[in-house]
């Protein structure tokens, strides 16, 4: 896979907008396990790959386990998500896949039942902005880091 272009050599404005919109999210006030767990779950939804290496690898760093990285595909079935990540995976997927699910109100319900109003704003623009960043990941074909040894003939 070859890039299309360094986003970050020719962003201009638009990068810095995008930018600082990150750091609006970075300091919302949600917690900052709960902000890579939901970066990384609308990026495996949107298969980029770009994000997915950085925010497990972020996610990591704020000490998250391996092993909820390794089930947050399958959230839904494992006993590992407390019920407030709960309710903001499934807002994800409901936001991210919109298109298909119209946010159901069961997934609003469960979404209003653990997050203040203020924060159900601020978890929406969470997802919004990852959804975005996927969108200029996959579409300019951003490549993750890859080690030598592991590099892709």
């Amino acid at each position: 896979m070859k890039p299309r272009l360094n986003l970050y050599k020719v962003g201009g404005d638009s990068l810095k907008a995008m930018l600082d919109l990150e750091q609006h999210v970075q300091k919302s006030g949600l917690e900052q396990s709960l902000i890579e767990l939901v970066k990384t779950r609308a990026s495996q939804i949107n298969g980029c790959a770009f994000c997915i290496h950085m925010h497990t690898r972020d996610a990591r760093a704020h000490g998250e386990t391996e092993e909820r990285l390794y089930l947050l595909d399958a959230w839904r079935e494992s006993p590992l998500y407390s019920d407030r990540e709960r309710a903001a995976l499934a807002w994800t997927e409901a936001l991210t896949l919109v298109s298909q699910t119209h946010a159901p109100d069961a997934d609003y319900e469960l979404l209003a039942a653990h997050f203040t109003e203020e924060e159900q704003v601020k978890l929406t623009l969470l997802i919004s902005t990852i959804n975005a960043w996927n969108r200029f990941a996959i579409g300019f074909r951003s490549i993750h880091p890859v080690g030598s040894d592991r590099a892709a003939a």
